[in-house]
């Protein structure tokens, strides 16, 4: 339905596409993959209309309805249900019912139906926008990052939603589990060209791998054999019996031109330091229950858990039920009003949390915030981390003070990577980052030596991290020794129950 066609975009001195070809056809959902700073949100944007090409077109059918998820925040009606009905289509007005199952699977609830949108925080305020888009009922879904402010038990939801969507879809994200159980093809910005592939990502980037091995094995022996040529050139040219051989051979590799070495795409590479810890035990809490105001309702209740050596232990659930708190009292950075934590005497820790930029020193740059947090670090250790997190070259040289929140947040991640410690208490540490920073993390935390507690929404790294889960479900917190798999069939999520 959307056809692409030698597309060309440039930013100053950086090629974005060179000569870039896509379609997407009927009941194609597609993912949008690649580096951070490789385009995939600037073709996201030509395609909505919003960024001119430089040269190329984008073809649209005449009425095609594209649906987009507005990221600004203005309501004009004074309940949920009618902002969210707003939506809703021509001649479907009335036809509210649509709306509140969407709203359930977002996560509101019915007394939430009769309150002012402005009550609730931003996350919530981004689902609204979602409800309402989801209701307009677009020929295309053009969704950039949606899973952003939804937590798991959402997730989960949405995944079946657009499982089922009968339109297009283009969709943006970081979370590989999300998109691959959601996508009919992924579309690799790679190169300044765009790579197509039906199934997941695996696929696409084995593909990918597949064909650049071919085109170096090649390169090499077209390298060869050109050697060869130019050699026997060289020898003979001035024979004249050997003249029209070698003018022949010279116009074949004019002809034939040169293969050209692919420039090099650094992969990344994250590893937390971590220091020797002998005891099997690092930390307990004790009956610690939590509020806010000191009294009751209490966020959390007389919750005990024992950490260990070597732990991988996940906290999940829905959003706004305590598990950033949790970690908080965990970690050191609130005090619970009952109980106690006991932590080994000898224990290093390292703490990531969403709200914790403000330590950063404005007048520094990147690489100097890092080598801050370790006197062993290097410059050279700093700018390969800072690479990781999606600084590179030059980027690295960033005074803090010109940062964006989320790349603020990527400079607290690199200082604790650096750091060597025994226990790591991360809060959603894979915001803010490709898709691909975000498996070089999850890789750098299977390998730690230590222990990890961490809040997260996404499956995937669940699945590869947790051999220990603490959930917050149907308005009780436990813990569950065993995998997320384990749980999703031993147990489940309250919502989920048939």
């Amino acid at each position: 339905m959307i056809k692409i066609q030698g597309l060309k975009k440039s930013f100053s001195t950086q090629v974005l596409f060179e000569d870039l070809n896509m379609s997407i056809n009927r009941s194609e959902k597609v993912g949008l993959v690649g580096r951070n700073g490789h385009g995939k949100s600037t073709l996201f944007q030509m395609i909505l209309g919003n960024i001119e090409p430089d040269g190329g077109s984008i073809s649209v059918p005449k009425g095609y309805k594209i649906g987009y998820l507005q990221q600004h925040l203005k309501f004009s009606m004074p309940t949920v249900l009618e902002e969210c009905a707003l939506g809703l289509p021509e001649g479907d007005e009335y036809e509210t019912w649509k709306v509140e199952k969407i709203l359930f699977g977002l996560g509101f609830s019915q007394t939430d139906m009769d309150r002012n949108p402005n009550e609730f925080s931003g996350g919530y305020q981004i689902r609204m926008n979602l409800a309402k888009l989801l209701v307009s009922a677009p020929d295309l879904l053009m969704l950039d990052e949606p899973n952003n402010y939804l937590d798991i038990v959402t997730i989960r939801w949405l995944e079946e939603f657009l499982r089922e969507w009968e339109g297009e879809i283009v969709l943006v994200t970081h979370d590989r589990s999300f998109m691959d159980s959601v996508v009919t093809h992924v579309v690799a910005i790679h190169r300044q060209k765009a790579i197509k592939s039906e199934g997941d990502t695996e696929k696409l980037y084995n593909q990918i791998n597949q064909a650049e091995e071919i085109y170096e094995k090649t390169r090499v022996n077209e390298a060869k054999k050109r050697k060869q040529e130019e050699a026997f050139i060289a020898k003979f040219k001035a024979k004249a019996s050997f003249a029209s051989r070698t003018q022949s051979r010279v116009k074949k590799l004019e002809k034939q031109g040169e293969m050209k070495a692919l420039e090099k795409i650094e992969d990344l590479e994250l590893y937390f330091s971590s220091s020797p810890f002998g005891a099997s035990q690092m930390m307990s809490a004790e009956n610690i229950s939590f509020s806010y105001t000191g009294n009751a309702p209490l966020l959390i209740d007389d919750f005990t858990i024992s950490v260990g050596n070597r732990d991988r232990i996940c906290i999940i659930g829905k959003n706004g039920k305590g598990k950033s708190t949790l970690l908080k009292i965990l970690a050191g950075e609130l005090q619970p009003v009952n109980g106690k934590t006991n932590k080994h005497p000898i224990l290093k820790e390292g703490y990531f949390g969403q709200t914790n930029k403000e330590i950063l020193d404005d007048a520094k740059t990147i690489v100097e915030e890092i080598m801050s947090a370790d006197k062993n670090c290097t410059e050279n250790r700093a700018r390969t981390i800072a690479g990781g997190l999606m600084f590179p070259g030059d980027t690295a040289l960033k005074k803090i003070k010109v940062l964006s929140g989320g790349e603020k947040s990527r400079v607290l991640l690199g200082k604790i990577l650096v750091t060597p410690n025994h226990l790591l208490f991360l809060d959603e540490p894979t915001n803010h980052l490709d898709m691909q920073s975000c498996d070089s993390l999850i890789e750098a935390i299977d390998q730690f030596e230590g222990t990890v507690v961490m809040v997260t929404h996404n499956e995937m790294h669940l699945r590869a991290v947790a051999t220990k889960l603490i959930v917050f479900d149907n308005n009780t917190i436990r813990v569950y020794d065993g995998s997320y798999d384990d749980f999703l069939e031993d147990i489940g999520w309250a919502d989920e129950d048939v």
